[in-house]
């Protein structure tokens, strides 16, 4: 039976960067962790369980329409939908580039849309993006405006997202979490209209199990490259990430909505400007 005083924080992708957030934002509200895998949901459920925090499980499918909307209602079943922490996703190396733009744009535009519905008033989110979206140069006004605002059925439909356009995985993984961004500045407002605030953080490498298929894959050495030459000369941890969603989402960060936090030590700033910088 739903609880009318419950907030619910819902955490869709329940790997490192997801239960980092979730613990630094949701005491004494209820959690429920989704994931496409229900072990994996499990797994971290038990984990934050055994920390104190009230939990339940869920799988979803981000890439499904029906799976999103059963996931949002049982979420709403639970209580009010205070918090989302969008953390799934597919890298380069997992993934083909049809399944990377259906995963981390498609998916991602899908969830917005739902819980942009549901989320309550003071509610907030936090959508995780990448800085590979800051590194795909400067892209035609047009081709913003339709990744920001877009009807997410049509979305894929895009010419500029057609196979003959999209040259490989990592090109539609930068087009992804482009979009991620130029999404949720969009949702923004109509988040806003229901009292509600929503932002992407834009990670580097992150030490997850993601990042190390990453590092074991075929571009591992030019991610060590990338560590090694940036500002900050190491990776980061998912903690660091929750330190930045942790204002975000809560009472410090209530003047931030539709904003995009790039938070890579220093690696963007080397490839546009330093050592990592394309030969001309």
């Amino acid at each position: 039976m739903k609880g009318n005083n419950v907030k619910v924080i819902v955490v869709i992708g329940a790997g490192s960067i997801g239960q980092a957030i979730a613990r630094r934002v949701s005491a004494g509200k209820h959690i429920l962790l989704a994931d496409l895998r229900e072990e994996n949901a499990e797994a971290a459920a038990k984990v934050l369980r055994d920390a104190g925090f009230d939990t339940s499980t869920a799988t979803v499918d981000v890439s499904s329409r029906q799976s999103v909307t059963s996931l949002v209602e049982t979420a709403t079943a639970k209580g009010s939908i205070h918090g989302l922490i969008h953390a799934a996703g597919v890298s380069p190396t997992q993934a083909s580039p049809e399944i990377i733009l259906r995963v981390d744009l498609y998916g991602t535009a899908l969830v917005l849309e739902l819980f942009g519905n549901v989320i309550a008033e003071e509610g907030s989110g936090v959508v995780i993006a990448s800085q590979s979206g800051h590194r795909l140069p400067s892209l035609p006004v047009e081709q913003n405006n339709a990744l920001a605002t877009t009807p997410t059925e049509e979305l894929l439909s895009l010419d500029f997202l057609q196979p003959s356009n999209v040259k490989d995985s990592l090109h539609a993984y930068q087009l992804s979490k482009r979009g991620n961004s130029l999404r949720v500045m969009a949702e923004a407002v109509r988040w806003g209209k229901r009292g509600a605030r929503i932002n992407t953080i834009s990670p580097g490498i992150i030490i997850t199990p993601l990042a190390n298929d990453e590092l074991s894959g075929p571009r591992g050495d030019g991610y060590r490259r990338m560590i090694n030459l940036s500002a900050a000369g190491r990776a980061g941890t998912p903690d660091e990430v929750a330190n930045v969603a942790a204002l975000l989402m809560g009472q410090d960060g209530a003047f931030i909505t539709g904003s995009d936090f790039l938070m890579d030590g220093g690696v963007t700033a080397a490839y546009w400007y330093g050592e990592l910088a394309p030969k001309q």
